[in-house]
């Protein structure tokens, strides 16, 4: 029996035109704030953003910190991973979409057998004989109720989640590499600085040994020089264990053992950048963890309607056909054809609160999803807001901090000429070197941090921004 195509065609586009029981989608709402309020000088808005998660690093202008960054995406193990995840859930979508189609097989056997002579109801026949069979089966699901649908509509949006999981976890590491090379930075300053000082300071004992052989001034003032120097090589050795963790740190990131990874110290510290902050409305869109979120939300919409067409019953259409002999050279001949060809339809009619469990186990799924998506909103819109606010109020620190450190160093140069006059003791002095180095050192670490707190402004606001862009 053979069925016009046009009959095939229109149960087919019946079949995918049917209806769909997930309920209509909308992201979950979330308030979206106009501007930020902690917006600043350091970080001008940007109505026009169109910016890209590209090289966001190159702005610092370092050659090392950019050779760094390269190396996160080819050998970064984490990286590595969700990537790899993502790759999963492309394949996994692609096994859901495989249900639209007819799935298609074929059989072959050649057997030979040997019929009991007790077996029940057995009338004549051979006792031997030979079964050669070959054949397909053509087998195809009507999705009537749209559950084949949405099963591929929520594989491809976890899919579209796990590729945007990857964009997140490589803005993550590149932004932690760059703030630990950014506090790397900052202790090298530091170093430096404390060399210097102790250089100095080994001057200015020398002074006070010669003053005190003279009797110029009393061995107090050589024991408070020697503290003084000791003690700033003490502060040289804190830091330098504070930046081999720091580099220790970089030589994970970038997938290479600590024991053979090693960065030259560099005495001066970058420039900070400033930062270009896109609007809120943009932000949804910019961060790839809101995105993921969203996607999930879609997923588990979706997933409604999978549990809700178990209440229907499953339609199938399945043939299968071939030829069939006991043996010999005719097998492919039309005498020894066989085929069969029909509907099959399958309800569950009691299961005992199964589906409707199912049911408002995935409306349960659904509000979860869409309160992760809340939480992931609202905490980035803080993100930016948190490093908005110290990328200025640093800024702003900064200026009062180097006015500070003139002050400073005023004061200790004032002091050393008095002291060589005899005019005070070396207590004065001590006070007044002790002051200057902590204002220098407090400038390095406001220095630093405001490199870092540009690093996770970055971070929160979901990637870089062309060089173009900064007016």
């Amino acid at each position: 029996m053979l069925f016009p195509k046009s009959s095939v065609a229109s149960v087919v586009a019946l079949a995918l035109a049917g209806c769909t029981l997930a309920p209509p989608y909308t992201p979950p709402l979330v308030a979206t704030p106009v501007a930020y309020k902690e917006m600043g000088p350091w970080t001008p808005a940007d109505p026009a953003d169109q910016t890209p998660r590209g090289d966001w690093w190159t702005v610092y202008g370092d050659q090392t910190l950019n050779d760094l960054e390269r190396r996160v995406e080819a050998a970064n193990p984490t990286l590595a991973l969700a990537l790899a995840r993502y790759d999963e859930a492309r394949a996994l979508a692609a096994q859901a979409r495989s249900a639209l189609f007819p799935q298609v097989g074929a059989t072959a056997d050649a057997t030979r057998n040997r019929q009991s002579d007790d077996r029940p109801l057995r009338i004549g026949g051979p006792n031997y004989y030979g079964d050669n069979v070959v054949g397909g089966t053509v087998s195809y699901e009507f999705d009537f109720w749209g559950r084949v649908r949405n099963e591929v509509a929520a594989g491809k949006a976890q899919a579209q989640a796990a590729g945007d999981d990857a964009a997140s976890a490589r803005l993550s590491l590149e932004a932690q590499l760059a703030a630990a090379y950014m506090d790397m930075r900052g202790a090298d300053a530091q170093e430096k600085l404390l060399a210097d000082t102790a250089i100095a300071y080994a001057r200015a004992l020398v002074l006070t040994k010669a003053q005190h052989d003279g009797g110029a001034v009393s061995g107090l003032d050589v024991g408070r020089a020697e503290a003084q120097l000791e003690s700033a090589r003490a502060q040289e050795v804190d830091v330098a264990a504070q930046r081999a963790l720091d580099e220790h740190l970089i030589a994970s990131l970038v997938g290479q053992p600590a024991s053979t990874f090693s960065i030259a110290p560099v005495g001066d510290l970058l420039q900070p950048p400033r930062t270009p902050a896109a609007a809120p409305s943009l932000l949804l869109e910019r961060r790839p963890d809101i995105a993921a979120a969203e996607r999930r939300a879609a997923a588990a919409n979706a997933n409604i309607g999978v549990a809700r067409a178990a209440y229907f019953p499953s339609i199938t259409l399945d043939a299968s056909g071939g030829f069939e002999s006991a043996g010999g050279a005719n097998l492919l001949t039309a005498g020894n054809s066989l085929w069969t060809l029909g509907p099959a339809a399958a309800l569950t009619l009691f299961d005992a609160g199964k589906r409707k469990a199912g049911i408002r186990a995935a409306r349960d799924q659904f509000d979860e999803a869409s309160a992760s998506y809340r939480a992931t909103v609202l905490s980035a819109f803080q993100e930016v807001e948190d490093n908005l606010a110290l990328c200025n109020r640093l800024a702003d620190e900064a200026d009062h901090q180097a006015l500070s450190v003139r002050a400073s160093q005023r004061t200790e140069s004032l002091a050393l000429t008095q002291y060589r006059m005899g005019s005070v003791t070396y207590l004065d002095v001590v006070t007044a070197q002790t002051a200057d180095l902590d204002a220098e050192r407090i400038a390095l670490v406001i220095a630093t941090r405001r490199l870092q707190a540009s690093v996770g402004l970055v971070r929160a606001l979901g990637g870089g921004w062309r060089n173009s862009e900064q007016t």
